[in-house]
């Protein structure tokens, strides 16, 4: 059963500036997203986007207005318990995949680990039935159930990042942000990933897909955010912004947008 949404933004950020030795990852950017909208944050290596999911994740922090005013909100709130942010927003990060695609838990511990907002699980976390219900049924519901015994370091890449969506679902979070998640997939197990995020988004869990591809924003995303230089260069509905001449400014490259079935495409020139 899907949760009652209330009205409040699934996120809002005010003019969000993130400094790495006093230069600008993020530069006062501010963008809101609203309950239910899939968004495609589209942008080029370097424009921000690993930032803004790491501040999204809480793992790192802007800075601090001088009216003291919250710079980041989700749903509708400024300050969570991480454990209980996820219950509501399951990520798949890059930082993520990397600490956990090599690791030798197995699969179904990797996704009752997702209860405890921890990476392995440890001697003081108590696992009942229902968490090991609510596991086993986030592999089923990724088709990853048969993979439960297997140790998630002798997966292959496709295999490890289900496994890693259903320790995001665990929880039957509300949205599910998504750092470019078919990196590493070669083409068919990417086409069946993007299937998957497509059943998520039509079951009512709302995406946030982080990506600089055009050809994995499924037909579900119909709102476009653009970053460039840790700023908002544009924000709009797809048909607007999957445009030639917008992308090839946005990644300062001349190139043609083509259609294929549901999906965009783009070719250099």
């Amino acid at each position: 059963m899907l949760r009652r949404m209330d009205t409040s933004p699934l996120l809002s950020i005010d003019r969000a500036t993130v400094l790495r030795d006093g230069r600008p990852l993020l530069d006062a950017l501010t963008l809101d997203i609203a309950p239910g909208q899939h968004t495609a944050i589209l942008g080029p290596n370097g424009s921000g986007k690993s930032t803004l999911v790491k501040l999204i994740e809480r793992r790192i922090y802007p800075l601090v207005h001088d009216d003291g005013s919250p710079v980041v909100r989700v749903f509708g709130r400024d300050r969570w318990n991480v454990a209980e942010l996820r219950s509501l927003l399951g990520v798949v990060s890059s930082d993520l995949r990397r600490e956990f695609e090599t690791s030798s838990e197995s699969a179904l511990n990797t996704v009752l680990s997702g209860f405890f907002a921890s990476m392995t699980l440890g001697l003081d976390h108590v696992v009942d039935e229902t968490m090991l219900e609510r596991a086993r049924q986030a592999l089923e519901r990724v088709g990853a159930a048969h993979l439960a015994d297997r140790d998630v370091s002798t997966l292959s890449t496709g295999e490890a990042r289900r496994v890693l969506i259903a320790r995001a679902l665990v929880h039957r979070p509300r949205a599910l942000l998504l750092d470019e998640p078919c990196a590493g997939l070669d083409p068919g197990t990417r086409r069946r990933f993007l299937d998957l995020l497509r059943d998520l988004a039509q079951s009512g869990t709302t995406l946030l897909l982080v990506t600089h591809h055009v050809e994995e924003i499924v037909p579900e995303i119909e709102h476009v955010v653009m970053l460039r230089d840790g700023r908002l260069h544009a924000q709009g509905g797809k048909a607007q912004l999957l445009d030639g001449n917008a992308l090839s400014t946005l990644f300062d490259w001349r190139m043609d947008v083509e259609r294929h079935g549901e999906f965009y495409g783009t070719r250099l020139r």
